[in-house]
């Protein structure tokens, strides 16, 4: 099924002047983002298989919401037709959406949905810039991919500027929302790292209040090992409903990831959210250390992706797999938490929640 074209207007105001603020992910989507995966360096050896990960993923999130699946050009188009069907995705569910990327790691380069209060308010796409995470040079499809998205689909979009005019950048990796506006965030990502974008806490929070309606923002230091975008905070720490923080917790001193975590979850012990509730931390085990190739990939069951039908997350025939799956189940009570292997789909330094973007209803 080809999705329709629709024009969504600009924004005559900053986002939370107009009162949008971002939903968290828990709350009611019109449909999920994905992409078709083509870029064989961020896969080397895993492409094939890769691409049927996609194919379970859309499966699972289709028999609650729409799918709204990039493709290149019609010959990916079929493809892809073809690999869901076999996988028994409900097909009237897929939207296929005809548009160049570089790649499929979604969450970052499309839009941010923020609605005004109430079931069904109105939405806006904000579509900050996408650089590549300062890192890749092929980045630019991504990005224009995003700004289409943002104009075409839904009733509003805003595009966040600084006051010189230029855009400002931000991944939707890198930011995690409760249900009462507290952002979770990290200092590496938007300040303190080398490729830092906005210089200061305070220019970072203004930003975010801003354009996503922030109330109170969380500050962690760093991320997990194998990331290379800097700390995003869906690899280690994310909001479950009614005041719960889910934080990967390693217990193997000798681990790299021992001392970040611990940080982490000293940190959100103290800490309170928006509305002045401390923080339930509940401890995410860490699966043991996924390597190829001789390098360590940032597996983390804390990469989930949270459907209207269910919670997919990330599984690798790791010991740790059922307690991870159990603990979540606990936090969304109100959907069934699914396992969906991503030890393939972590070789391109990611898994569930980095490929996928929700739209808000």
């Amino acid at each position: 099924m080809a999705a329709k074209k629709r024009s969504a207007v600009p924004l005559a105001t900053l986002p939370a002047e107009g009162g949008y603020r971002m939903p968290p992910e828990w709350t009611l989507h019109e449909a999920t983002w994905l992409a078709f995966p083509h870029h064989r360096t961020d896969f080397p050896g895993k492409l094939a298989a890769v691409v049927h990960t996609f194919a379970e993923m859309a499966r699972v999130i289709a028999q609650g919401e729409k799918v709204r699946f990039l493709v290149q050009d019609s010959a990916e188009r079929e493809r892809a037709h073809k690999i869901f069907e076999c996988a028994g995705v409900e097909m009237a569910q897929i939207e296929f959406v005809l548009c160049g990327t570089n790649r499929s790691w979604l969450r970052d380069s499309m839009p941010i949905w923020v609605k005004k209060k109430g079931p069904k308010g109105d939405t806006c796409a904000v579509k900050f810039r996408f650089n590549g995470w300062a890192r890749y040079r092929d980045y630019r499809k991504d990005d224009a991919a995003g700004l289409m998205v943002a104009e075409r689909f839904g009733q509003k979009f805003h595009i966040p500027k600084s006051a010189d005019g230029e855009r400002l950048i931000l991944e939707g990796g890198s930011v995690d929302v409760d249900e009462v506006g507290t952002i979770l965030t990290t200092e590496a990502c938007l300040v303190t790292s080398a490729r830092a974008r906005y210089g200061s806490f305070e220019a970072a929070e203004a930003a975010l209040r801003e354009n996503l309606g922030a109330k109170k923002v969380l500050w962690l230091p760093d991320g997990i090992a194998g990331d290379d975008t800097s700390g995003h905070i869906d690899d280690f720490a994310r909001f479950a409903p009614k005041g719960r923080v889910l934080v990967c917790h390693e217990s193997r001193r000798s681990d790299a990831n021992f001392a970040p975590l611990r940080a982490a979850r000293k940190k959100l012990e103290g800490s309170t959210n928006a509305a002045g509730k401390r923080l339930e931390v509940v401890p995410l085990p860490m699966p043991d250390p996924v390597v190829y190739r001789g390098d360590r990939l940032p597996a983390s069951y804390a990469n989930f992706y949270i459907a209207n039908a269910a919670v997919l997350v990330p599984v690798f025939n790791d010991r740790r797999d059922q307690e991870a799956l159990s603990l979540i189940q606990e936090c969304f009570p109100d959907r069934p938490a699914i396992g969906i292997y991503a030890r393939d789909l972590v070789v391109g330094l990611g898994t569930l929640h980095c490929s996928s973007m929700q739209q808000s209803v």
